[in-house]
């Protein structure tokens, strides 16, 4: 956010979404009750399905009454000009342009809630007549047959759903245009991601990032009209849409958006993310595929450049190997191979490559990314690549984040910023922010204060005593490119432990060169005659 977020618009701007505060005078439902409404729908089908699936179910039915009460005012609108609504449908029937998405007659919820038989099949059939009528829907709302059966059970029985229906229709709980604000409405459709994150455990780190530090990440990138952003992983869509909030909090008037493009992997997550954006009122191009093997975003034949790039990957993947990164197509490993057993590095790499000369990255990764390999004798694959990014002086900052505060896993994160265009040259700005938190259930939370902190020691680019420190590149060289916060910045005198996931990696990074030396060895006895290495070991073992 620049300079501008020193002052109070900005201080506010923070606290208006991290502490919910904010109170709009055009919306009529504030987010504490939204929230609590749709708890209490999505807690109507508890029992029937496993908490992770509650979002496959629950989600298109409000997205779908958001659709039809929004169009209802559209038509409403319309009958002004038209002179009735009999005459604005007709036309608008012949013509879907003039509203957002058409939604036919028997689709609308209050056809929807007349249902008494059959809900099911009724449900299926609405989503299928609303796609056919606007494609850009097929694959977001048609994620889940509500009809399904399991072992000739149905999944969520009509009586369940009858129940969901009436609690979605209560009146209180308009979703038109002039009943809540996209934001407002945004918000609540992510409080309830957040709430199937918090009952899906290991997996939910696939779809979900703390709305905390997707904030946090927002701020450091400082987004500017008209920019593009992209999320190679982008779960929700919740990175992105903080990206544009927060422009719309620091300006005035946004003459021109954000254009927004993002990548996911999950078919289920995808149209999660592309009913958030519609939900939040913004356009944006979510793409499905693997962002490694079939990236999306291209220019001819090489990836399309963006001016800032946001990403929560699942960290430590093993999905791709040495054969994967030497074939590359698009060039984007030109700073090394990272090991089999983590593509963290690759990750931060693909994003590199999606940067426009003067862009911008954040990426919320593992901790042990920015120090293993790191007073090792000899050679380490991450150490080299981390050593390239240090020496081309693209590192601006890295930011230890607390403990537990995701989803998959209760080790801390860090936060590294990549830069293509420093202010402070052959600098590094290294925060401990790892005590800036509250005990919450299940996870803990980022406060707002730390936040605010942790911006204005990055823009004011400052050394506050126990949690930040502005170091030189040669002082990262000195320490074999270690750019470990806790390295440089101590926060009290307890003894930093390695989490555990952390060291898992290095042990799994330890095997794997240990396999290759065995290898090696094993080649070069057999060129002097002898039987081989590893045959020898097993049989002197023997």
């Amino acid at each position: 956010m620049g300079d501008a977020l020193g002052n109070s618009k900005a201080a506010q701007s923070i606290d208006n979404y991290l502490e919910q505060a904010p109170k709009s005078k055009a919306s009529k439902l504030d987010i504490k009750a939204l929230e609590n409404w749709l708890w209490e729908a999505a807690c109507s089908i508890r029992g029937a399905v496993d908490a992770p699936k509650f979002k496959d179910y629950i989600l298109p039915l409000v997205f779908i009454k958001r659709l039809s009460d929004v169009f209802d005012d559209e038509i409403t609108e319309l009958a002004k000009q038209f002179g009735d609504k009999e005459t604005a449908i007709k036309v608008v029937e012949a013509d879907h342009s003039l509203v957002r998405f058409f939604i036919p007659d028997d689709a609308k919820w209050s056809e929807i809630r007349k249902t008494t038989t059959g809900l099911g099949q009724r449900l299926t059939d609405v989503i299928r007549g609303i796609t056919k009528e606007n494609p850009s829907l097929q694959g977001v709302i048609d994620i889940v047959d509500f009809n399904a059966t399991v072992s000739g059970q149905r999944i969520i029985d009509d009586g369940r759903l009858s129940a969901l229906i009436g609690i979605l229709s209560d009146p209180r709980y308009r979703l038109g245009i002039n009943d809540v604000e996209p934001d407002i409405l945004g918000r609540a459709y992510e409080y309830l991601l957040r709430k199937f994150a918090e009952g899906q455990g290991q997996s939910a780190g696939e779809f979900f990032t703390p709305k905390e530090v997707a904030w946090l990440m927002a701020y450091l990138l400082d987004p500017k009209q008209g920019q593009t952003v992209y999320d190679p992983t982008c779960g929700s869509g919740g990175l992105l849409i903080k990206c544009q909030l927060a422009l719309k909090e620091r300006e005035k008037e946004i003459k021109v958006p954000l254009r927004l493009h993002g990548q996911e992997l999950n078919h289920v997550t995808f149209a999660i993310a592309r009913m958030n954006m519609i939900i939040h009122d913004m356009e944006g191009e979510i793409a499905i595929g693997d962002s490694f093997r079939n990236p999306k975003f291209l220019d001819g034949s090489s990836l399309k450049k963006f001016d800032i790039v946001a990403a929560n990957p699942m960290w430590n993947q093993k999905e791709y190997n040495v054969e994967f990164y030497e074939n590359d197509p698009y060039n984007r490993f030109l700073f090394g191979i990272p090991p089999n057993n983590t593509a963290d590095w690759a990750w931060i790499q693909h994003m590199l490559s999606s940067l426009k000369e003067k862009g911008k990255l954040v990426i919320v990764i593992d901790t042990g990314t920015v120090s293993r390999g790191s007073g090792k004798q000899g050679s380490d694959k991450e150490k080299e690549i981390r050593k390239k990014f240090v020496d081309n002086d693209y590192v601006e900052a890295v930011i230890l984040l607390p403990e537990n505060l995701f989803y998959n896993t209760t080790a801390p994160g860090n936060i590294i910023v990549v830069n293509k265009y420093k202010k402070h040259e052959r600098q590094v700005l290294i925060i401990n922010a790892s005590k800036e938190f509250v005990k919450e259930k299940p996870k803990n939370c980022l406060t707002a204060e730390g936040i605010r902190k942790i911006v204005d020691a990055y823009n004011d680019w400052k050394e506050v005593e126990g949690f930040s420190k502005v170091i030189t590149v040669e002082e990262v060289v000195k320490n074999d490119y270690n750019l470990s916060p806790s390295r440089y910045v101590a926060t009290d005198s307890e003894e930093e432990l390695i989490p555990i996931d952390e060291s898992l990696v290095e042990l799994a990074q330890a095997e794997e060169e240990k396999k290759a030396i065995d290898t090696e060895l094993d080649s070069i006895l057999r060129k002097m005659g002898f039987g081989g290495y590893i045959n020898h070991a097993s049989q002197t073992r023997r």
